[in-house]
Formats: C-alpha cells, structure tokens, sequence
C-alpha cells in the first residue's frame, strides 16, 4: 500500500526542541514558566494590535472563558456561525445559553453580515439581545469583519472572533484576530503551528485577559492557603507546550507561504477540471490557506461528485475531509433558530478538504493530483 498522505499533519522543526529541552535541563515542567510567558509575548508581537494574550490549553477553552467574561448565562443567546466545527458552538452550550445560527455568504464562506443584521433585528424584537457574536475565519479565510464589526457596534453586542484556523490570515494587513471585543487561537496538533494541543485568548482590554488567567488557573484567591471565591477552571497552558509553541512561532511565516504554495498547486492544476471551483481572497484578504478546500459541483464536472473524489483518494490512501457540517444539522443543536441563505448546507454537499500540510512533497501533491484526474477520467 502507498505510504500515508495525512490532511494536515504537524510540522516540527529543531527550534521547538531547544525551548523544551531547556524547560527539561531546568525542571520547569509544570504549567506556566518563562515558556508560557515568551510564547503570549511572541504572539502578541505577531498580531501587532496592542493586544494581550493568555496561553490557555485549548482554543474550546479560550472560547469558554471569552463567554464567562462576557456574562453570558443561562437564558441568553450568543450568535454562532452555523458553518464551522462544533468547538465553536459548544462552549454556548456550556454557559446554558442558546446558539443563534448563521449561514455563510458565497464569498468567503464564512458569517453572512446581512443575515447577521437580520438575526439581531428579530431576536430583539423577540426580548432577547444577543449577549455575543461569534463570526469564524473558516480554513484561514477572513470573515467580512469590517461590516461585521460595524454592525455589532451599531448594536452594541461584543464579537468573539474565532481565529482558530486564521493565524496569520489579515485582512488589509490587519491580522485575524485583532478585530473583535476578544478572539481565541488553536494550536492544535492540525493547525497551522501547534502546541500539541492548546490555544490563546486575545483581547485589547487587558482587564480581560487578566482575570481569564485568573479564571484559568482556578480562580485561586491571594492567599497562602487555597482558598477559592469563584468557580475556576484547569485551562492554562503547560511550559513544556509553550515550548513547543515558542519554535514553531519563529518558523510561522514559512509555514504560511508553504501552505499557500499547496494552494497555488492545486488550483494551477485542478481549475482546469471541469466542475471544480476554489474560494478565493477578495480585494484587501490574504488568507494563510491552512486547508485548501474545493468545490465539486456534479453537474458541471459530468457527474463526478465530492464524494466519489474522497472515496478514490482514500482508497489510495489519502487523507480528505468533507467540509464542516453546518451546526444546525448537528443532532446536538436540532431545534435552535437558524437565519438560512441556502448556502453553508451547498458547501457541506460539494465541499472537500484536500491534504495540506506544510509537510507536504512534491510527489505527495502529484500523487493527489493524479488520483482526481484519475476520477474525471473513468
């Protein structure tokens, strides 16, 4: 059998190991340390946007602490973009609130402003102002955060901005980001640069940052017992993975040209097939390309389907993806208000996540390749 093509697979270097080896050669293996502070500082350097950043274990935890500083309780509702993963949506969930659900514009793919103003118009008409929203940069690609900012601000509802799958991303050298009341980070082990597992909450407001470091690190008071006022939580990120974090940092800006190289690959070689299509960056949007993604549409390509492709890619052994599920078809958030535009469930059915590492061969990219003119084909 071929040797395994994997979606999107960490990249480690030789930088990473120098931090951890020295957080090892000085016994500071246990969570915080001058890793977990140099790698907040390095990516506050990066987003250039004044901001602060706290070092957390998961991009979901970031996301969960955003809502607690928000007051987001039991009873409200938080405006979700339905097209994405369910990290997303589910910390809403945790705090016992309602998702509020979005489609996506055909553009980007990600929050349909006009469909978030018209949310927000009938939720208030309803008794019930949404406490957040949350607009996500959909496989490194930017929202539409000028329009969108500019009416959650015409309301005065907060924005969470999910840059999980967008550092790096900008939008008029504006890096994802930088744009909302709060946004959170993910280093997982898919991500652009990973942590092996983690992520960070971002915000310009420092009181915020702050007290989710406190919130983080269970919520312990000033004392020299343990002693504790408010629910806390195990959210902070270890010294060793900050290490790890602290490396992959230096290498970032390659591993964003490598990954928009893969882009460039695919979409030199599969635009001339007939049915396929790519999102594309509007004027001003640089997107990190962390997953090149394509659309398969059958009655176009003479009946070849995006299923078909994942299925002839597997069977080679290659890793691909359908595109998210959108949130509202989820089991778990059936019955929850949904603003539709027909156009994230089009996604979901046409819509494949082709191998992208930064990893990635040469021969790996023309073995893909060939495998999908070998489909169009038959």
């Amino acid at each position: 059998m071929n040797s395994k093509i994997w979606l999107s697979s960490p990249h480690i270097g030789t930088k990473e190991r120098a931090y951890v080896k020295e957080a090892f050669d000085t016994n500071w293996v246990a969570p915080l340390g001058p890793n977990v502070n140099g790698l907040e500082a390095d990516l506050a350097s990066f987003l250039n946007s004044h901001s602060k950043v706290a070092a957390l274990s998961s991009g979901t935890a970031a996301l969960h602490l955003a809502l607690i500083l928000l007051n987001v309780q039991a009873g409200d509702e938080v405006i979700c973009q339905s097209m994405t993963f369910s990290a997303s949506a589910n910390p809403i969930l945790y705090q016992q609130a309602a998702p509020i659900f979005i489609d996506s514009e055909k553009e980007t793919w990600n929050m349909d402003a006009a469909l978030l103003e018209i949310a927000i118009k009938d939720r208030i008409a309803k008794g019930k102002k949404p406490k957040a929203i949350i607009p996500v940069h959909l496989y490194g690609m930017p929202a539409k955060m000028e329009r969108i900012m500019r009416i959650a601000n015409n309301y005065g509802i907060p924005v969470v901005e999910d840059a999980a799958e967008a550092l790096g991303s900008s939008i008029n050298g504006n890096k994802c980001g930088a744009f909302g009341e709060m946004a959170i980070l993910s280093f997982n082990g898919n991500k652009i640069i990973t942590t092996s597992g983690g992520g960070a909450l971002v915000s310009k407001n420092e009181d915020f940052i702050k007290k989710a470091t406190f919130l983080a690190t269970q919520a312990r008071d000033p004392a020299p017992h343990y002693q504790h006022s408010q629910v806390g939580y195990n959210y902070r990120m270890s010294n060793i993975c900050a290490g790890i974090g602290r490396g992959q940092m230096e290498v970032l800006p390659e591993r964003i040209k490598q990954r928009r190289k893969n882009f460039s690959f695919y979409k030199e070689h599969l635009s001339k097939l007939p049915g396929i299509s790519f999102v594309e960056e509007p004027e001003g949007f640089l997107s990190n390309r962390w997953l090149t993604t394509i659309l398969v549409d059958p009655k176009q390509s003479g009946g070849v389907t995006r299923e078909g492709v994942r299925l002839a890619l597997e069977k080679e052994n290659i890793e691909s993806r359908p595109l998210w599920k959108p949130m509202h078809l989820q089991p778990v958030f059936m019955g929850f208000p949904y603003y539709d535009g027909k156009v994230s469930e089009r996604l979901f059915e046409n819509g494949l996540c082709l191998p992208s590492g930064s990893n990635l061969k040469e021969e790996e990219l023309e073995r893909v390749l060939k495998c999908i003119e070998f489909v169009y084909r038959q």
